[in-house]
């Protein structure tokens, strides 16, 4: 098992690209909301140099949806904090995070306040490289706030 996983020193384990790819067919992404320029998953993103804990995402964005992998160390209840905040503009957010249901931030900002999807299985994360890491050793899951909006919108377009 790959010990870096269970730590906080490296945050830059990113979305594996598949994973991504079925996310963005859903929902559009227009803005990846904490990466680098090796990780971004969107065209437009904030870096650490940028700060996307103060950063608008509703602005940075430009109007579409908004993905944020967060680094998981002890500054994610922060992350999940400014999500639930952003989303409380208008901004659809889709947030992977583990899912630890026992956290406070979780009871805070999203149960009964997003939605909630768990992965079945372990992710496997990749590094700034794109080299796949051994499964994650903690179950992930989607936070959803606003996606219906994303979802209806589509079934506007379709119809039209």
């Amino acid at each position: 098992m790959n010990k870096a996983l269970l730590s906080s020193k490296n945050m830059c384990w990113c979305t594996p690209q598949d994973f991504f790819d079925k996310l963005n067919e859903e929902f559009s992404f227009t803005l990846d909301a904490a990466a680098t320029d090796k990780t971004a998953k969107c065209s437009q993103y904030l870096t650490p140099e940028k700060d996307g804990l103060t950063s608008s995402w509703k602005e940075a964005a430009r109007g579409g949806a908004v993905f944020c992998n967060p680094p998981y160390g002890r500054e994610i209840g922060k992350w999940v904090c400014k999500a639930y905040e952003e989303a409380q503009a208008g901004t659809s957010i889709v947030l992977l995070i583990p899912a630890r249901t026992d956290t406070s931030y979780f009871h805070e900002f999203i149960y009964g306040k997003a939605e909630v999807r768990f992965i079945r299985g372990r992710l496997r994360f990749t590094d700034e490289d794109g080299n796949t890491a051994d499964p994650a050793p903690f179950p992930s899951m989607l936070v959803i706030y606003n996606g219906e909006a994303v979802r209806n919108e589509r079934r506007e377009k379709a119809a039209v």
